[in-house]
């Protein structure tokens, strides 16, 4: 029987981060993988939908350069558009997989071992793996469970994923629907309504259970998020509930029951389920040999750790944050903390977020709504990208920069959002200073690039110091500077 230092099962992106760590350590690693390297990361969920949204973008931007030079838009190939989001998955999948060889062939040769086949635990040192008929049984000192997720399913719901389909069936479709329903205003839900409203083909509704969409997010990001999608043709369902919806003559039609006691019933040609993703830990252990804590959410851990001391959980298959940043990131964590000693706590507060929606939102720590949720009192300053030169160049202001500090001397950073053009490239600086736990003294001086987005973060932070160039008292509606004590809004002015 072959032993192992650590066994990772699962080569998604938090597994296959975990095993390329560990080889940093000189350790004997055994990577395990079911389907397909680069996990729902690559083949169905980030890469694969955030190629469908910058094509969808190309699109609709093409479309209004043309009324520049009164041209009729052309027809979009659906055929030509899959084939190139199948071409960036397949590049990403052969990287990672041509980078795992090239390791076997190197002088990792002795510690890299990959392996195709479905894992599963006798034991907390003992991992069988099944290929076809063919089985064998390894054992380790430790294990990374890294299993990821998959999309969630509403039992009430015909799923077939050709005409009810999860994200998963969006890739085998064969032509843009005439119309679509998407069930779930949440990021997934969002994302897919600004990528088919964008190529121009497909009638959206978006089915919303509350008065707005995405209700984590601040008011004024909503508002920005919903004008966008309803003036590219997105009906928004508000405060409904899907009380039905069936297949019928290879279409589906659903009915919604509002907070005010009416129905409606629609009909269309697509719908898409996205309601979240259930991790993957069935069958994954014999519960008789091995008590892994689990909770609707998914695997109990506690700083990557489960309760059984030598077996890890990252990324999806965890209660924590499903992101593909911070499923590496506790991939590495992981294995830092069973070979070695992290030089810093696994903290989540500086996380940055993207939402691939139109436009584009990034953030990094606190937004108002979480603020207001946790009791903290902080000052709030807002610059609109009609005040930042390169927006203005770039022909399009829509959006806006907001930054949230503590509400005393030190202006701590408690976190930012930015909605419009090149915002995820702009939050770094502050991502950074939050995990430094520092105030914003060190963006007030720093010379930025001109013309760039990021001219607006200092911009944003020279009017918490009272020293802005330009004042919100004379620019209101673009310029804003509060505090907020006690749930309660006071302006600021210089």
């Amino acid at each position: 029987m072959e032993k192992f230092d650590l066994v990772v099962i699962g080569a998604g992106p938090s597994g296959y981060a975990a095993a390329m760590r560990a080889l940093d350590f000189k350790k004997k690693v055994l990577l395990i993988e079911r389907n397909r390297v680069g996990g729902a990361g690559v083949t169905n969920g980030a890469l694969s939908s955030k190629t469908w949204w910058e094509l969808s973008r190309e699109a609709a931007s093409f479309r209004k350069s043309l009324k520049r030079y009164n041209i009729q838009a052309p027809s979009i190939s659906f055929k030509e558009i899959q084939a190139e989001v199948r071409r960036a998955v397949s590049e990403r999948k052969a990287m990672l997989e041509e980078h795992m060889h090239l390791l076997q062939r190197s002088t990792y040769s002795k510690l890299l071992t990959f392996k195709i086949g479905t894992a599963r635990l006798l034991s907390q040192h003992e991992v069988e793996i099944a290929n076809g008929i063919h089985k064998e049984v390894v054992k380790t000192d430790y294990i990374i469970l890294a299993t990821g997720s998959r999309p969630r399913h509403l039992p009430e719901l015909p799923v077939d994923e050709k005409i009810v389909m999860t994200s998963e069936g969006i890739e085998n479709m064969e032509d843009f629907p005439e119309s679509m329903v998407i069930v779930g205003a949440g990021v997934i839900g969002c994302e897919y309504a600004t990528i088919f409203s964008g190529f121009g083909n497909t009638k959206v509704h978006l089915i919303d259970k509350g008065d707005r969409i995405l209700p984590f997010e601040d008011e004024d990001v909503v508002r920005v998020i919903e004008r966008n999608m309803e003036n590219s043709g997105v009906l928004i369902h508000r405060n409904s509930r899907l009380v039905r919806m069936e297949i019928k003559n290879g279409r589906v039609e659903y009915e919604l029951e509002y907070t005010d006691g009416g129905k409606e019933i629609f009909n269309v040609e697509k719908a898409l389920v996205a309601v979240g993703r259930t991790p993957n830990y069935e069958e994954l252990w014999d519960e008789n040999h091995v008590d892994i804590h689990i909770s609707k959410r998914g695997i109990e851990d506690n700083d990557t750790q489960t309760n059984v001391s030598n077996i890890y959980a990252v990324g999806d298959i965890t209660a924590d944050i499903s992101l593909v940043n911070v499923g590496e990131l506790e991939g590495r964590y992981a294995v830092e903390k069973i070979f070695g000693k992290p030089e810093r706590k696994l903290v989540y507060e500086n996380i940055s977020t993207i939402m691939f929606l139109n436009p584009e939102v990034a953030g990094v720590g606190l937004n108002e709504t979480h603020a207001r949720e946790k009791g903290i009192d902080y000052k709030v300053v807002t610059l609109d990208y009609s005040c930042i030169p390169r927006a203005i160049a770039k022909r399009n202001t829509q959006g806006f920069i907001k930054l949230l500090v503590t509400n005393d001397e030190h202006m701590k950073i408690l976190g930012m959002k930015v909605v419009g053009n090149h915002a995820s490239s702009a939050i770094q600086a502050v991502a950074l200073l939050i995990s430094m736990d520092k105030g914003i003294e060190e963006l007030a001086e720093c010379v930025h690039p001109h013309p760039s987005i990021t001219e607006g973060i200092q911009e944003c932070v020279r009017m918490l110091l009272g020293k802005s160039m330009f004042k919100p008292s004379a620019l209101t509606g673009k310029l804003s500077c509060r505090t907020c004590s006690n749930g309660v809004y006071a302006d600021l002015h210089f």
